[in-house]
């Protein structure tokens, strides 16, 4: 299978991949998760690091996307981010992908402050904004035949349906995985469950956005 290109994509994976490997050859990972991370805490208490070289709290939502705790953390985001990023780039184009990441990114820091806004657990990984582009990728490309229910669209229908099979395998993942779902490492199902929804609620309007209609000049 041949995937279509994706500047956006590639370059999100590109830097991801490098600020790893800089960070994993200079043993800074730990540092960096704290520093740049987005631990729930903050967001009540902005100087829970103060004196320390941190990152503001309102940006760690996106600058936790770019630190990664190992290889198989890395290596499976960017997995992801490329497959399903340069399809729904090819769609969306860069700029709505780039719009769909950085919300989803946010999304899923909320959903992960929600459930526990005092932890001072840092969350890192792209996974969360991943998830909004798999949603936006489930949604373009799912083959499944969906009717509307009474009032709701098919679309709504499908939505609802891929929603609810989303929330079901993360929270399967956080049985099987126990407790401490914010530990780095550790799979955030919160952060997942947010960026997805958030993928699911954006993608017909980055769709209506990308394909607009511009008025015609009259002569």
């Amino acid at each position: 299978m041949t995937l279509p290109a994706g500047r956006a994509t590639n370059a999100l994976a590109v830097v991801c991949v490098l600020i790893f490997l800089l960070l994993f050859l200079t043993d800074r990972v730990n540092d960096a998760a704290v520093m740049g991370g987005f631990i729930p805490a903050r967001v009540n208490s902005p100087d829970l690091l103060a004196g320390m070289a941190a990152v503001p709290w309102w940006l760690t939502p996106l600058t936790c996307t770019l630190i990664h705790a190992g290889w198989l953390h890395i290596g499976f985001n960017m997995l992801m981010l490329v497959f399903c990023g340069r399809q729904v780039e090819h769609v969306l184009g860069w700029k709505g992908t780039l719009v769909l990441y950085g919300v989803g990114a946010y999304a899923a820091c909320l959903a992960q402050w929600a459930i526990g806004p005092s932890s001072t657990d840092p969350m890192v990984g792209a996974s969360g904004a991943i998830s909004a582009i798999i949603a936006t990728y489930a949604l373009l490309y799912s083959q499944q035949q969906v009717r509307r229910i009474g009032p709701l669209s098919a679309n709504l229908v499908r939505m609802l349906w891929l929603a609810a099979a989303w929330i079901t395998l993360q929270v399967m993942i956080g049985v099987a995985g126990g407790a401490g779902l914010a530990d780095i490492g550790r799979i955030a199902v919160a952060a997942h469950i947010g960026g997805f929804l958030a993928g699911l609620a954006l993608t017909r309007p980055l769709l209506l956005w990308r394909f607009r209609r511009k008025p015609h000049s009259v002569q």
